[in-house]
C-alpha cells in the first residue's frame, strides 16, 4: 500500500540572495522523506504591498498565485527571520494578503527558528499573527535549527550532523501531524 505524498510549503521570511532562514528550508527540502513534498515559495520580494480594497476589486496576479499555493498545499514550513525585534516588513505583507483568503484558515503550519543566539520577539509575534489568522500550529514555539548566523549554504546545514538531527525532527513533527489528518 503507498503512502500519499503530503505537500508543504516553504516560506522563507528573508529576501536576502544568501538567506540562512531559505538555506535551513532547501536542506530540509533534500532531507525530506518520501511522502512529504517541500516546495519553496519564491515570490515574496513580488508580492505588492497589501490593500484590503484589492479583495474587492480583484487581487494581483502575484497574490492569486500565493492564495492558490497555500491552498494546494497541506501544510506550511516558516523560516523567518528577525528584523528589529519583528517579523519582516515583506513577510507581514505576504501573511497581510492571506487574512482574507479562503485557503489559510485551519493550515497546519510549522515554523522552524534559525537562530543560533535566539530570535525570540518575531518568533511570539509571528505565532500570535498565525494564531489571529487561524493557523493550526504544529508546535507550540518555534522548532529550532541553530544556525551559525547569515550567509550558511544548504550544504553547510547537511554537513552539520547537530543541524540534520534537528530537521529530522521537524521533518518528523511534519509527517506525524499530516498523517494524523490523513
Amino acid at each position: 500500500m503507498s503512502t500519499a505524498v503530503r505537500r508543504v510549503l516553504c516560506f522563507s521570511g528573508s529576501l536576502r540572495r544568501i538567506s540562512s532562514n531559505t538555506a535551513v528550508l532547501m536542506a530540509a527540502r533534500v532531507m525530506a522523506p518520501a511522502d512529504l513534498s517541500l516546495a519553496l515559495y519564491t515570490g515574496l520580494g513580488a508580492l505588492p504591498l497589501f490593500n484590503p480594497d484589492d479583495d474587492a476589486v480583484g487581487l494581483p496576479g502575484g497574490v492569486q498565485a500565493l492564495r492558490a499555493a497555500v491552498g494546494h498545499s497541506d501544510a506550511l514550513l516558516i523560516a523567518c527571520p528577525e528584523y528589529a525585534h519583528g517579523v519582516p516588513g515583506a513577510f507581514k505583507n505576504l501573511l497581510d494578503w492571506l487574512v482574507g483568503s479562503l485557503e489559510f484558515p485551519d493550515k497546519p503550519v510549522l515554523l522552524i527558528n534559525a537562530s543560533a543566539r535566539g530570535s525570540y520577539h518575531a518568533q511570539d509575534a509571528l505565532c500570535e499573527i498565525l494564531r489571529t489568522m487561524s493557523a493550526r500550529l504544529l508546535a507550540p514555539e518555534p522548532m529550532p535549527v541553530a544556525l551559525p548566523g547569515a550567509g550558511c549554504t544548504p550544504e553547510q546545514i547537511l554537513a552539520d550532523p547537530a543541524r540534520r538531527v534537528e530537521l529530522e525532527t521537524v521533518l518528523s513533527c511534519l509527517q506525524a501531524a499530516l498523517a494524523g489528518a490523513a
